[in-house]
């Protein structure tokens, strides 16, 4: 998804959630400053589609949890509110506030790239993600072919990343299951990895 400017007024993060949660349409919100998230393609909603049934799925007799793009996180330590396009954790959820549509501990987050939103995924959003102390693995996922970038935190914080592509299985140690690649991008791509 891409974020566009909604308005110029600034607002505090109080006024914003309270503005959001009335809105049709989702928006980010950061140093006061509130953008439209534009939808996504065909391939970006069917894979976002695929991971969460996937993750639901591999995670339904658990105590874990897995939200589609509709889960709001904030990150406290830089007060931006994000809409990521898939989350999970296998701990108990907590919540910015008792409406509880606001986590703030999230275990894995998914982001499908595209080109309105990519250098802002693999940068500064990632840089915000990475201050959430829940925060263990990054799923970048593309959809122009079949291609998942897989960032590890490691115990001394760095992070390690694996390319994943086609006939691969993404092992999400923090969730204690695996994806499959080809599943991630189930009816995204023909047999010759063309969009169908």
């Amino acid at each position: 998804m891409s974020a566009q400017a909604a308005e110029k007024k600034r607002r505090t993060p109080e006024e914003y959630l309270a503005w959001e949660r009335a809105q049709p349409e989702k928006h980010e919100f950061s140093d006061g400053e509130v953008f439209a998230m534009a939808g996504g393609s065909r391939e970006h909603n069917l894979i976002v589609g695929n991971i969460v049934r996937l993750l639901g799925n591999a995670l339904l007799d658990r105590p874990c949890e897995a939200y589609p793009s509709d889960m709001r996180v904030k990150i406290p330590a830089t007060g931006l509110y994000t809409y990521p396009d898939a989350s999970a954790l296998c701990q108990r959820p907590e919540f910015d506030d008792h409406h509880a549509d606001t986590l703030i501990n999230p275990e894995v987050i998914f982001e499908v790239l595209s080109e309105s939103t990519e250098a802002y995924d693999r940068g500064d959003k990632f840089e915000q993600y990475r201050s959430l102390p829940s925060f263990k693995e990054y799923l970048l996922v593309s959809q122009q072919r079949i291609l998942v970038e897989h960032f590890v935190r490691q115990a001394d914080g760095s992070w390690n990343m694996r390319v994943l592509r086609a006939g691969d299985r993404v092992e999400l140690a923090s969730l204690r299951c695996a994806l499959a690649v080809d599943e991630l991008y189930r009816k995204v791509f023909d047999a010759g990895g063309m969009p169908r």
